[in-house]
């Protein structure tokens, strides 16, 4: 199955006293990279975020943003850490006395300092119940994410699948052209010689030979075995329910390389107008698939 590796998920899950909102976004990337956007209060949830994400996801940059809001029906008490204003206090009064200054501590001070005042939930939830609603909202929101990369990827096997039987056609036509290639070279060589020679009689044993060599040097059949070995791996790696996209990547590569070879060794004007098309649809090939999970 071919996923994209682009995509969004969002799930909502409301659990003690809490409604958590999970946005996760993702773009390409050559490793799977996850980031965590999360509340400071909650950074202890950070990791098993990151580690449920990537179960399901192998390859891609993704985003987790983490919105938590209060409910509204949520009941709790307020708690002051008494220990901490009275701390806060008794440091006031020694910088007072150390250096004679002025003032006195309001509570517009007080409500100023850090984790002074807390909320405790009237009910508060075990630990463990915790870190499973927790988890089930980031894999709600990665089965919505999967679901979008699963649509494109779809999209991206089927243009890949395409661009292989055009290559393949391309190379239909090389390959018919390619003894024609030879037997315009021999023509070329004959009428070059007897321009050299100014008459018409030469060696047939020489011609031979060197038409000979010619056609071993400019002999594309291995190049085209393993073409045809390398788009039949292509169609059983989009038929592969496994990451793929590196492969692929790996086998345009070997793809261009064996065109590149017909290229340099075609001193035919119809097989170098072929390698340029099949070297434009490979390169689409190549933009395509570095989108590819």
């Amino acid at each position: 199955m071919v996923r994209s590796m682009t995509g969004f998920g969002q799930a909502n899950r409301s659990f003690a006293g809490y409604t958590v909102q999970m946005d996760v976004k993702s773009v390409n990337h050559r490793y799977c990279e996850v980031q965590v956007r999360i509340p400071r209060e909650w950074l202890k949830y950070e990791d098993l975020l990151k580690r449920t994400v990537q179960q399901e996801i192998k390859r891609g940059r993704l985003d987790v943003f983490v919105t938590v809001e209060r409910a509204a029906d949520a009941s709790g008490t307020m708690e002051i850490n008494w220990a901490a204003a009275e701390a806060y206090r008794s440091a006031a009064e020694q910088l007072k006395a150390k250096f004679g200054v002025e003032g006195t501590v309001t509570i517009q001070d007080y409500l100023r300092i850090p984790d002074l005042i807390s909320y405790r939930e009237a009910v508060e939830a075990a630990e463990e119940d915790l870190e499973r609603e927790w988890t089930h909202c980031v894999q709600e929101a990665v089965q919505h994410l999967v679901l979008m990369r699963t649509s494109e990827g779809s999209h991206l096997g089927e243009d890949t699948l395409q661009r292989v039987q055009a290559l393949e056609s391309f190379l239909e036509q090389a390959r018919q052209l390619a003894p024609q290639a030879v037997q315009d070279y021999a023509g070329k060589l004959r009428l070059r010689i007897q321009e050299l020679m100014q008459q018409p009689v030469i060696d047939e044993v020489r011609l031979a030979t060197e038409v000979a060599i010619f056609a071993d040097r400019a002999n594309v059949d291995e190049e085209i075995t393993r073409l045809l070995s390398h788009f039949q791996q292509c169609r059983q790696l989009l038929s592969s329910p496994e990451p793929i996209g590196r492969k692929l990547d790996f086998l345009v590569q070997e793809m261009n390389r064996e065109v590149n070879t017909i290229g340099s060794k075609a001193n035919h004007s119809g097989l170098t107008a072929i390698v340029v098309e099949m070297k434009a649809e490979l390169e689409k090939m190549r933009e395509q698939i570095q989108n590819i999970e």
